[in-house]
């Protein structure tokens, strides 16, 4: 297998730019054009020719365009280019003459787009539109946020098919203005593309990216679809803005290019297996919003072109560029030297230009009638739930440097370590009694764009947790952002419930309308739409991420009726939504029906994470003495094998446990909210009780924690 060598090319910064604002045009002579749009609005279109850039025609400044889509003729030459800004979408030729300004009247800015031929798909936040000649012909209100949408190839399907990629982790495909059916997928899709640029033989197949960092291939059937494959997100890595397909390796089949929200250009291959093999990464500081494959600067090179939230627009090249002189003398050529001397002149007028650009600003600052104006600047961020470990990923990313990010919660949450991260973390001392659970301070390292976060939550306990944020800019200014630590925190949406396990069931019943529900459901749950969903009766299903339990809520005009397998999830839900009908003045009949069967099911599932802590626990107690008996001791053959076994995984295991701070605390916790939970909907407060089952936990058996909550009932 041939090694991938890539070599880094810098052509230019833009503005700003969003996810799918990047696309290469067909080959012109034996290189291919740039097309990029920023959100400043500008437009243009460059290629590379002796090193240079070749601008074509760039537009002037206008409202921020969100995407871009080259098209042509169902099965043609893709050469035209369409931009999105608001409900507006705008043609070009690839000469730049704008041959279209169609404004769509959509009543939500245009989030994604997509065209083939003559018809146009447009996406707000939940509406979904299809126009054919500027005519609007069908559409669809959506029950969550769409992220992206596609449609499978008109040359190869009879029908008009569009795919929508939905927040609540399904794609839903569409045929005409109705739901055709629709398909689970692992974590909240952000990106569709073709696979193999034309949906594969059959023209029904989609590759799917995830912001929890997971990319898939689905099937679109005729009558059901069907998952071909997934590629798990082991590594941890970001979420994925873009996919392309470009056979970079140069064997005669198509790669499948992933660019990633922490930074990350991936190629996969796909070999004598179905599922892509991974073959080559590399990392850059800021989001990659577009990937594309092509050939740009050399004819007969291949690259990998990316562009960034910071508005970098670089390729991968495979031009060996970087060449081995050994101790030979370099002679520079005479266009080098021309080019390294045109450079040097740019980068002395820069400097000058900042001087008196400087020098301008103190004056003016200093004057009597100096106006004082904060520097505005846009921050993209991203606080997500990762499944795998139950945590919560903040992610920072600015256009200039960052200085330092203050972290403030007013609620109970652990920071957890983030390998990515190289800011030092510092902590200050915070008063609970003031609303103040955590104050740190992250100072970053110079040219740091992207600063990624970690936190843990507390399920019971909401509230807020706010990001101030300062860049490196003169004057200093700084900017708030604020995330909602919601009650059921760290349980997310899931379209599967087992109903054969033993639910405790909470009802609600009153003078409330469906959108007053819906506005406390989305106030205890994540990952719900704002809007209140179409129909009479709406029901939503959860699993949690810690503990796997799982929650259904079903909810109409005056009921509510909430079901789950874990009796603390009921109780969070009982004293949060009455708090929330108080404050309306709503008055609230709730009755709830306890299965007992339900806590020995819970303390099952908590039973293996336990046991693993536990473990991990006394094996790191063990840690530092069996260190020291083996720098005294040079043979340690005769210790037990489990010993020896301690001592060869010991870094391992204190990276573990640093990892994962607090976690047998919070299984006690859990275990002891189950304990107490249960007996309060019975009407006796065990507070009292809680050492004497601390004292059971010391010596952790399944059984006889099992035995000592029934016994204690029973008394």
């Amino acid at each position: 297998m041939m090694e991938l060598n890539l070599t880094r090319v810098d052509y230019q910064q833009v503005g700003i730019t969003s996810p799918k604002t990047m696309r290469l045009l067909p080959m012109s002579g034996k290189t291919q054009k740039i097309a990029v749009a920023d959100q400043q609005g500008v437009l243009q279109c460059f290629g590379m020719k002796k090193g240079e850039i070749q601008l074509v025609f760039a537009t002037p400044p206008g409202p921020k365009i969100i995407r871009l889509e080259v098209a042509g003729p169902v099965g043609g030459l893709k050469e035209r280019i369409f931009v999105a800004s608001g409900p507006e979408v705008r043609g070009f030729t690839k000469k730049g003459k704008n041959f279209l300004a169609f404004d769509t009247n959509m009543s939500e800015p245009i989030q994604s787009m997509y065209v083939e031929g003559s018809d146009l798909f447009t996406c707000g936040n939940f509406i979904y539109n299809h126009y054919r000649d500027c005519k609007d012909i069908n559409h669809y209100l959506c029950g969550d946020k769409i992220n992206d949408v596609i449609t499978l190839p008109m040359d190869k399907i009879p029908d008009v098919i569009p795919i929508l990629a939905c927040q609540d982790r399904v794609l839903r495909s569409l045929q005409h203005s109705e739901l055709l059916y629709e398909v689970e997928v692992p974590g909240p899709p952000v990106v569709l593309e073709l696979y193999g640029n034309d949906a594969g033989d059959d023209g029904n197949e989609i590759l799917f990216g995830t912001s929890d960092g997971r990319v898939g291939l689905v099937q679109f059937g005729t009558l059901a679809p069907t998952h071909r494959w997934e590629l798990p997100n082991e590594k941890k890595n970001g979420g994925v803005l873009s996919l392309a397909n470009y056979d970079i390796t140069a064997d005669g089949v198509l790669d499948l290019l992933v660019g990633r929200d922490d930074g990350l250009v991936e190629v996969y291959s796909f070999d004598e297996a179905e599922e892509p093999i991974w073959r080559y990464s590399h990392t850059c500081s800021e989001s990659v919003t577009s990937v594309q494959g092509g050939v740009v600067t050399t004819p007969g090179y291949d690259e990998i072109v990316c562009s960034t939230y910071a508005g970098w627009v670089f390729g991968l090249t495979s031009e060996p560029l970087l060449r081995e002189m050994g101790a030979r003398e370099v002679v520079i050529g005479e266009a080098a030297a021309t080019k390294l001397s045109h450079l040097k002149n740019e980068v002395d007028n820069l400097q000058q230009k900042v001087l008196d650009e400087r020098e301008k600003y103190q004056q003016t600052a200093f004057s009597k009638d100096a106006v004082s104006a904060v520097p505005i600047f846009s921050i993209n961020d991203k606080f997500v739930l990762n499944c795998e470990d139950a945590s919560y990923s903040l992610s920072l990313e600015l256009q200039m440097p960052i200085d330092n990010v203050l972290l403030q919660s007013d609620v109970p949450i652990d920071l957890l370590d983030v390998e990515k991260n190289s800011a030092v973390v510092s902590y200050s001392a915070c008063n609970p009694e003031e609303g103040n659970f955590l104050l740190a301070t992250y100072r970053c390292q110079a040219n740091t764009t992207r600063l990624e976060l970690k936190v843990r939550s507390i399920e019971g306990q909401h509230g807020t947790l706010q990001a101030y944020i300062t860049p490196r800019i003169q004057p200093k200014t700084c900017q708030v952002k604020q995330y909602p630590i919601k009650p059921l925190s760290l349980h997310q949406r899931t379209h599967v419930f087992d109903s054969s396990r033993p639910h405790n069931s909470l009802t609600l019943t009153g003078q409330f309308s469906l959108a007053e529900i819906h506005s406390w459901v989305c106030f205890c749950l994540p990952e719900l739409p704002d809007r209140t969903p179409a129909g009479d009766n709406v029901t939503f299903h959860f699993i949690s991420t810690f503990l796997s339990t799982q929650l259904e809520c079903s909810y109409r005009k005056g009921e509510a009726v909430f079901r789950s397998d874990n009796i603390s999830t009921i109780s969070i839900l009982k004293d949060v939504l009455s708090k929330e009908a108080t404050k309306k003045k709503i008055r609230l009949d709730i009755t709830y029906d306890v299965n007992d069967e339900s806590i020995p099911h819970t303390l099952s599932l908590i039973h293996p994470r336990l046991e693993h802590q536990l473990l991990l626990a006394k094996k790191v107690q063990l840690v530092d003495a069996l260190k020291e008996l083996a720098v005294h001791e040079s043979d340690t053959s005769f210790l037990s094998a489990e010993y020896q076994q301690i001592l060869k995984e010991a870094d391992q295991l204190q990276i573990e446990y640093k990892k994962q701070p607090c976690h047998l605390e919070r299984l006690y916790g859990m275990i002891t909210d189950l304990y107490i939970d249960k007996f309060k909907f019975k009407g006796q407060n065990v507070k009292g009780k809680v050492p004497a089952l601390l004292e059971v936990l010391d010596t952790y058996d399944l059984q006889g924690l099992v035995q000592f909550l029934k016994t204690l009932h029973d008394s």
